[in-house]
């Protein structure tokens, strides 16, 4: 390495936020940069370790010994080209990925891992300053076509590696813009929705041709897709949310988290919602139910909407402070964590079920919760929290069955996700693939794009014999 004693000389430094009584008020992003110096100092920390378990611990198995080093050394565009080498989109893994790399850092065993996701971002964000990222063409056109549907992360990395080897991509979305989760999923104040919208732009150029509004299997039939491509990636996402059936279910006031979120993102972008469709926290007492990042997004955007109160509550018991380093490093260790949103302002209860909703007058106005003891119900433990909004945050279960999967007539695994295998990618269905979310069930945008690029490597070897991308 560049600096064999850096990770003695230099302590850790991360990305550092607004002030929280300036970030609320705004839906912009509020991490700041480090300077070029401090981030060389950061790169120089990356240890000669012999055996970098970060690259295990990141699922699109990132080369980030190699581009610390660059950026140790400045050389921050052999930097790039490193990072791009596996990583199509890191401004989106350098905003919203936990960082399991950082996790399996060598230096993590003593709680000083090496800022991996900000030296990424900062590379990544020198890139576009400089000019560097420019469209990349093919030396030759293939004559195949091949139908992406779905425009998140896993349809998104698949379309533009299957576009640079010379196939004709079209990338088909059933929202008015492009970008699944990311775009209507992921609050503004974590990813601004002009990073998608550069990614388009170059993916345009490159000869991806984007249909939006186009719901296959709904305004578009899924037998006629068969007839007029060569293959179909189906990348759609799970997005059939996981509900919570209890008394009271049907009162007003209670939404499931990806409707408030999404719907808050158009407006954001400056679309106008029907008086009578609007979902807002305005003066409200929000419970958001789920403790993953799905409640954390809606607990930042409810404090931004000017909720009046926001309570978090989590079925799971509280976590350890501070995870068994010796029994857990390098896998993803369960322990106590607080969100930039949490940190923002409310309330968390664990170990907690909801009994039933309460309402008047068909609106919902107060939430039966009860504590829970090893998962039983402890007796007496009833109580009433206010809730003028419920958002349910609880996760999702698989992808809509109903339409596009129907209609091809592919093949679930047990849990209801479609059935493929991470070497093939390839359906019960001839020449319909599958990956992302929609195979694997709810993940990481990280694992959405590793699974896009793997399964392009499989179309492409489907179509032409032999690939050249990599896996």
């Amino acid at each position: 390495m560049g600096k064999p004693t850096g990770f003695l000389e230099t302590g850790r430094e991360d990305r550092p936020y607004e002030k929280v009584t300036a970030r609320v008020s705004t839906w912009s992003e509020f991490v700041k940069d480090l300077p070029d110096d401090a981030m060389k100092k950061q790169g120089g920390r990356c240890m000669d370790c012999g055996i970098p378990f970060c690259h295990n611990g990141c699922p699109i198995n990132n080369l980030i010994p190699d581009w610390n080093d660059l950026v140790y050394k400045g050389k921050w565009r052999d930097a790039l080209l490193t990072l791009h080498s596996t990583n199509n989109f890191p401004e989106f893994t350098g905003r919203i990925c936990p960082a399991p790399c950082e996790a399996a850092c060598t230096l993590n065993i003593n709680d000083d891992a090496v800022t991996i996701k900000s030296i990424e971002c900062a590379i990544v964000d020198r890139g576009w300053t400089e000019g560097w990222i420019q469209p990349e063409l093919p030396n030759r056109k293939t004559g195949k076509k091949i139908a992406v549907i779905g425009s998140g992360p896993a349809g998104m990395s698949a379309a533009q590696q299957l576009v640079r080897v010379g196939h004709d991509v079209t990338l088909f979305e059933k929202d008015d813009r492009v970008g699944g989760l990311l775009r209507y999923g992921i609050p503004d104040f974590k990813m601004e929705k002009h990073l998608i919208d550069r990614r388009m732009a170059q993916m345009t150029a490159e000869g991806v041709t984007f249909k939006a509004s186009c719901h296959v299997g709904v305004d578009v039939r899924a037998d006629a897709l068969l007839k007029s491509f060569d293959a179909i990636l189906l990348t759609g996402g799970a997005q059939a949310p996981r509900d919570l059936p209890a008394p009271g279910r049907d009162l007003k006031g209670i939404h499931f988290a990806m409707d408030f979120l999404a719907q808050n993102n158009k407006r954001v972008a400056g679309d106008t919602i029907p008086a009578a469709e609007v979902i807002t926290a305005k003066d409200k007492h929000v419970i958001v139910i789920g403790g993953g990042d799905t409640g954390s997004d809606c607990i930042g955007t409810s404090i931004r909407q000017g909720a009046a109160s926001v309570t978090q509550l989590e079925i799971m018991p509280r976590p350890p402070e501070q995870e068994n380093k010796p029994l857990v490093w390098p896998y993803w260790p369960l322990k106590f964590r607080t969100s930039s949103s949490q940190e923002e302002g409310c309330e968390r209860e664990f170990a907690v079920a909801t009994k039933a909703f309460l309402g008047d007058k068909g609106r919902v106005m107060n939430q039966q919760i009860v504590k829970l003891a090893q998962g039983q119900e402890v007796p007496g433990s009833a109580q009433n929290l206010p809730a003028d909004l419920v958002l349910l945050a609880m996760g999702f279960v698989h992808p809509i069955h109903a339409g596009l999967l129907k209609d091809l007539g592919v093949s679930l695994d047990n849990r209801g996700n479609v059935a493929a295998d991470t070497l093939k990618y390839q359906t019960s269905v001839a020449k319909v693939f599958a990956a992302g979310d929609m195979r694997r069930g709810q993940s990481l945008v990280v694992w959405a794009i590793r699974e896009g690029r793997q399964a392009a490597r499989a179309v492409d070897e489907f179509l032409m014999g032999v690939s050249d991308l990599p896996r």
